[in-house]
């Protein structure tokens, strides 16, 4: 890989580049902070006298918010300046993250409390998750697209490395509270960065006929594409399998089998290093067929499921966690690709709030439930029915002719449904995902 290779695509204004460089800053920070503060999190209520119910009580009880909030998130970010609702997430995040830090280095968090402080963190997600998809989606422009989400992946993922291994190693020789607290101040520092990012390229919106009418308009923007909404279906199946994997089974794994946090943020850490790999690939790869490519290479998300069933010495989990890690990066550019491709501007975010509404849906559900279900089949059989429920409803999907078949448009006069450009003009203005 050249210098070139990591510089911001040539063909972005100098707007659109700083827009982008604090994008790219903040996500880096943000991702540091929280890959150990979700490992924090699980520890913390073991550490507190929970076990495997509790820990999926507490992950549920961050995903819930998203499942509630998000396609009013989406609207809002539609709506109103997307850097100003990213900011004010931001700020909810770290006031959250913050208070949860203080309970449990004070010694004295209880089970609800930690549910209510990780619920008001999931809220701030709710609403900046589609405000950020949008912002980037409208910064970048071109053939060099693809190429500016890989490297932006690239770059959040070469954060999740840092920040799992470093949440790991602090959480074995210090108190989980310090780790919480650091994502709080890492919220704090991206919320102040986000706010000089530069919106004056996104056109105006004209009013229009209130919030439900905004979520109708989305709504039938996501469900008049085949392809869409086909593979948002299968990726809540998808994403709650592997929650509930990773989430609730992987840590009480590496504290019953592994020897503790460690080797899990070590595997944690090998996910990342494979992300980045993907990304690597990416940047170079540019599959003509986009969602064939990408699902494809959702199989081998069933692979950490089934290394922990085993379970896998770390060093086999730490592989299949970086094959899987590589795997999904194609997918995740190939997807923000098809997004930026085929959905205007103007719904970015609300496309961004139905697409993370249906791949987070039954991730509540899954988390609260894996608890329940390793006390009824055990933990060995929960795990390995999560693997078969990623490769059943993957390959059910590739039975749809769009995901098949939706190609790669090269052309700038080529434009998508609705009328956008597929490839935008010099202000940014574009025809999207975590």
């Amino acid at each position: 890989m050249t210098a070139a290779d990591l510089a911001p695509p040539s063909d972005l204004p100098s707007r659109a580049v700083r827009n982008y460089r604090l994008l790219t800053a903040a996500a880096i920070i943000t991702g540091l902070g929280t890959n150990g503060a979700l490992i924090a999190a699980a520890f913390a209520v073991l550490e507190s006298g929970g076990d495997a119910g509790d820990v999926g009580l507490v992950a549920a009880a961050r995903t819930a918010p998203l499942v509630l909030f998000l396609l009013i998130g989406g609207a809002v970010a539609d709506r109103l300046p997307r850097h100003r609702v990213m900011v004010a997430a931001n700020t909810l995040n770290c006031l959250s993250q913050a208070a949860f830090a203080w309970l449990v280095l004070a010694g004295d968090a209880q089970l609800w409390q930690m549910m209510v402080l990780t619920a008001l963190c999931g809220t701030g997600q709710a609403f900046f998750s589609p405000a950020a998809e949008g912002m980037l989606m409208s910064t970048v422009s071109g053939e060099q697209a693809s190429r500016a989400f890989a490297l932006f992946r690239m770059s959040i993922q070469g954060a999740a490395i840092g920040g799992a291994a470093l949440g790991g190693a602090m959480i074995a020789a210090m108190d989980p509270g310090w780790v919480l607290a650091i994502d709080a101040a890492a919220f704090a520092v991206a919320g102040a960065l986000r706010s000089f990012l530069d919106v004056s390229h996104i056109p105006s919106r004209a009013p229009g006929g209130g919030l439900l009418a905004d979520l109708r308009e989305g709504w039938q923007e996501f469900v008049g594409r085949t392809w869409l909404w086909a593979v948002v279906a299968q990726f809540s199946v998808v994403v709650a399998a592997v929650g509930a994997a990773e989430a609730v089974y992987g840590p009480l794994v590496a504290r019953d089998e592994l020897g503790g946090a460690r080797p899990w943020g070590l595997a944690l850490a090998a996910f990342g290093v494979g992300t980045l790999g993907g990304a690597v690939l990416m940047m170079r790869w540019k599959p003509r067929r986009l969602l064939l490519a990408g699902t494809l290479c959702v199989f081998p998300l069933a692979l950490p499921s089934a290394g922990l069933a085993v379970p896998l010495p770390v060093a086999g989990l730490c592989a299949v966690m970086f094959v899987s890690g590589a795997a999904i990066e194609v997918f995740g550019v190939s997807w923000m690709t098809a997004l930026h491709q085929e959905i205007p501007e103007e719904k970015l975010s609300r496309v961004s709030a139905y697409d993370w509404f249906g791949s987070v849906a039954m991730v509540p559900l899954a988390t609260a439930l894996a608890g329940p279900v390793e006390s009824m089949v055990g933990r060995s059989q929960a795990l390995w029915g999560c693997a078969a429920l990623v490769v059943l409803v993957t390959g059910a999907v590739l039975f749809v002719p769009d995901v098949r078949n939706l190609t790669r448009r090269t052309s700038p006069t080529e434009v998508v449904a609705g009328g956008a450009p597929a490839s935008a003009d010099a202000e940014g203005a574009v025809g999207r995902l975590g």
